[in-house]
């Protein structure tokens, strides 16, 4: 053969097995988000970030988020319309992660590659979420630390959700290490939002004559757990949280008593969620199907350099 024709002819086989490989790959035509309350910022933040994904892929990518409400029927519901529409991947948050197995199997029995986000759903295939423990963690050592490893203290928990089951094993990690906390409540659920937050704390100021500190499971509820402490006139309370939110952000810099938040960062955690789950729609499955995103504390003492979330703000 000759040399010219050679160097042809390899320069259109390799042109040839570029475009096969480039055809393989799966359009990414629609999305379908499912999460706890599109009320939270933080939720918002998972379906935006997601959705700002899917668009850098394929510009005309449809993305559709709604709200379980924590309703596992609801969200059911939700995963049957996602299938129907045929979507090639959900983002779900899901409202019980061992409950929503059944359809999770349905969905992916339909070729739906199903990726859980910020909680673990049975059956995903592959969870991108927070390193919950951890934020746990560091929540109640601040806390503990800050009332010097005695006084009385307040768990208020959430939705039976894993970030938040894990978030309190962090938090009762912790306080187990300090035989001079008591811990007073830490099984009422606050709903994971403000007004939920403000309610259970009523009621703690109400049956508690004296209390420390509150961890509160995530941002929304220690708004609210610190607004219940303003109404009742009750002070020297340190409360901390997880999530990192703008709202905190402020509250860290008024007059609140809101002392720390852990924050974690929805907008990369959709992110990464919908960059795995496209991987995986064409056969590239990542090193682990478990990926844990470090916290990091955010106090009044350093909320000055906090960046935020990575979302545009």
């Amino acid at each position: 053969m000759h040399k010219n024709t050679l160097i042809a002819s390899v320069a259109l086989a390799l042109c040839c097995i570029a475009s096969s490989s480039y055809a393989a790959d799966k359009p990414l035509k629609a999305i379908g988000i499912t999460v706890g309350s599109l009320g939270n910022p933080y939720f918002v933040t998972i379906a935006k970030g997601a959705e700002a994904k899917a668009k850098q892929i394929n510009p005309d990518a449809k993305i559709t988020a709604v709200s379980s409400d924590y309703d596992m029927n609801k969200q059911f519901t939700q995963i049957d319309n996602f299938i129907s529409a045929h979507v090639d991947m959900i983002l779900i948050n899901a409202v019980d992660p061992k409950s929503i197995e059944p359809a999770v199997k349905k969905a992916k029995a339909a070729g739906i590659v199903v990726v859980a986000v910020d909680v673990a759903a049975a059956g995903a295939d592959a969870t991108v979420q927070t390193n919950n423990v951890q934020a746990g963690e560091f929540a109640c050592d601040f806390l503990a630390k800050k009332i010097n490893g005695k006084g009385n203290v307040v768990i208020e928990n959430g939705p039976q959700v894993s970030a938040v089951i894990d978030r309190v094993k962090g938090c009762k990690s912790v306080f187990a290490k300090n035989p001079g906390i008591k811990v007073l409540s830490d099984d009422q659920d606050a709903k994971g939002s403000r007004e939920g937050g403000m309610n259970a704390m009523q009621g703690y100021l109400t049956r508690f004559p004296k209390l420390d500190g509150v961890f509160a499971i995530n941002d929304p509820q220690a708004i609210g757990t610190d607004l219940a402490a303003k109404q009742l006139h009750r002070n020297n309370i340190v409360i901390t949280s997880v999530d990192g939110a703008s709202d905190i952000e402020t509250a860290l810099k008024t007059d609140t008593q809101v002392q720390a938040s852990v924050s974690q960062d929805p907008w990369s955690m959709a992110q990464q969620a919908v960059s795995v789950g496209y991987d995986l729609m064409n056969g590239k499955n990542p090193g682990s199907t478990m990926i844990l995103m470090p916290s990091t504390l955010v106090t009044r003492e350093n909320v000055g350099a906090y960046k935020g979330w990575s979302s545009p703000r």
